[in-house]
């Protein structure tokens, strides 16, 4: 009997990866597998994060919101904090704004250039908004270079009932600020070489898939909500972020499968799809998608660039709502 399943679609493929049956969806088993063959950090949460936020207690309320449960023997291994600028106060008149970064642990850029903005630009806007940041939102996958949390669940798309932890306890802080209408929130990403070669193919072989290849842009590019695209601030993200690095180009009109609503912006349904974009109501919203493996882009200019969108962001916002 021929037990070849065949793909759904001319052009898909069955992914290589070393877990599981191709076409056949993960077990607990396999998760297991997963988790532990990608266990070992890569690099340091608390060198490369906390040891940052040190300093910024003196200009910022630095506060821990929860911990990531991943390690039986040290429950306090994975902290997460949020930073938020002083006199916070929903009810001051001061809109207010969510910076997040690291939802992907794996997207250093996100994590740096959401310190990097707390670092060199965020005070230049107190006056005017009331700020909170959530510079690592994935710690365990910031260690391990990773898009997944340790039970192989993307938090990125976790947020519509907020089933992992990370999005559990980033939709609880933010809920705990009693903010009514959330003016801004810019969610801080990268998309990777590794996207292709890694996690798309591990996706596939979780949930027994087939793909079809996919192009990574060269570039950076936004990614809108589709039910309020706010094009206009998208238009001025892009404008300031290219003044630091290149925009990605489309291909047959499209950036990663999506048609392009304009040069270097796409659009989602972030609700839909249970984006953190969509954690709170906000009014602007915008992911930022960097591209670190290009030959023309140091890691300066990565997280350079992701501080500009969060400028041009605030900027925009300051200006057409006259704040």
């Amino acid at each position: 009997m021929n037990t070849t399943k065949t793909p759904p679609h001319d052009g898909d493929v069955e992914p290589w990866y070393p877990i599981g049956t191709p076409g056949v969806p993960w077990t607990k088993a396999q998760r297991e597998e997963w988790r532990a063959s990608v266990e070992a950090p890569k690099r340091s949460y608390a060198d490369e994060v906390l040891a940052k936020l040190e300093p910024l207690k003196s200009r910022y309320d630095v506060f821990k919101y929860g911990a990531l449960p991943y390690d039986a023997d040290d429950p306090e291994r994975y902290p997460l904090f949020a930073v938020r600028t002083r006199g916070f106060d929903p009810s001051n008149g001061k809109p207010c704004v969510l910076v997040t970064g690291g939802v992907h642990g794996y997207e250093t850029s996100g994590v740096q250039g959401a310190i990097r903005f707390l670092e060199t630009r965020c005070e230049d806007f107190v006056d005017d908004f009331n700020v909170l940041v959530a510079p690592c939102v994935s710690p365990w996958g910031y260690e391990r270079v990773q898009r997944w949390n340790a039970l192989a669940v993307d938090p990125n798309r976790s947020f519509a009932d907020r089933h992992a932890d990370e999005s559990k306890f980033l939709g609880a802080v933010v809920d705990a600020q009693g903010v009514g209408t959330w003016m801004v929130h810019v969610d801080l990403h990268e998309t990777t070489d590794t996207d292709e070669t890694e996690f798309r193919p591990a996706k596939a072989a979780r949930d027994g898939e087939y793909i079809a290849p996919d192009v990574i842009p060269d570039g950076f590019y936004t990614v809108g909500n589709s039910e309020d695209p706010k094009p206009d601030f998208q238009r001025e993200i892009i404008a300031a972020v290219s003044e630091v690095t290149h925009i990605a180009p489309s291909v047959d009109g499209k950036i990663i499968g999506e048609p392009v609503t304009q040069p270097g912006v796409i659009n989602y349904p972030v609700r839909a799809l249970g984006l953190c974009a969509s954690v709170t109501n906000a009014e602007y919203v915008t992911t930022t998608e960097v591209y670190p493996d290009s030959p023309k882009c140091t890691d300066d200019q990565c997280n350079d660039a992701q501080v500009a969108a969060v400028v041009a962001a605030l900027t925009h916002v300051k200006r057409v709502e006259k704040i």
